[in-house]
């Protein structure tokens, strides 16, 4: 889904990705890396863990890919080279307490002109039930850590917008997604709690559907802006 949407508003925005470079924030084990390989972009990817990191490394040892995968904190990207004419922050605006210097770090390696992709959860009602009850609180459904997400954490995309436009981005698009099937969610839950399936195995069980432009997000939702 989230490979979709960045090919949607690529195309939208008359930005063609082959040879382009991109950053992944938040790349964990490296799927969302390779899926923007595939489209020909150049990958730097970047996780806060040196575990997460060395396991992209083993799945990505093909040198054909060019994923550069390195273990870095989403405020501390300088280093990283750059600038980059995509960066996309996965699951990572609702971790830091610092939303501004978050953003103002992905912001600093954006090429003029560069898109800026992220994901996250927004605040409301039945996020508060899924994330901090059900993900994390309930023992019986838990698979996140404890204090993973907090209702503080939880932004609504009109405050996002307004990071993103004090570091001098203009939103294009935010839309919200959701499982096509809550029940198969559920089921993914419970499966995963007792161990039968491993995360891989949650994605193979759950599709999600990306809502219509301009529908509030209830749960989650993706967004893009752009270096003008």
């Amino acid at each position: 889904m989230r490979i979709r949407y960045v090919r949607e508003l690529l195309s939208r925005l008359g930005v063609a990705p082959a040879g382009r470079s991109a950053l992944v924030i938040g790349s964990v084990r490296g799927d969302l890396a390779r899926h923007l390989a595939g489209l020909g972009l150049r990958v730097t990817a970047v996780d806060p863990s040196p575990v997460a990191t060395r396991r992209a490394r083993e799945r990505d040892s093909d040198p054909g890919l060019g994923i550069r995968s390195e273990t870095a904190e989403a405020d501390d990207l300088d280093r990283l080279g750059g600038p980059f004419d995509v960066v996309y922050c996965a699951d990572t605006l609702e971790v830091p307490d610092d939303l501004d210097r978050v953003v103002g770090a992905a912001a600093a390696v954006l090429a003029a002109g560069g898109i800026l992709f992220y994901d996250t959860v927004t605040r409301s009602p039945l996020s508060g039930i899924v994330y901090l009850g059900l993900f994390q609180g309930l023992p019986s459904t838990r698979i996140m850590p404890p204090g993973r997400y907090t209702a503080a954490r939880l932004r609504r995309p009109d405050e996002v917008l307004r990071a993103l436009a004090a570091h001098g981005l203009t939103g294009e698009d935010v839309r919200g997604f959701k499982p096509g099937n809550p029940v198969d969610l559920v089921k993914a839950v419970f499966a995963r709690r007792s161990g039968r399936i491993s995360d891989d195995g949650v994605v193979d069980l759950v599709e999600f559907v990306l809502e219509k432009p301009g529908a509030r997000p209830v749960v989650t939702y993706l967004g893009c802006a752009r270096r003008i």
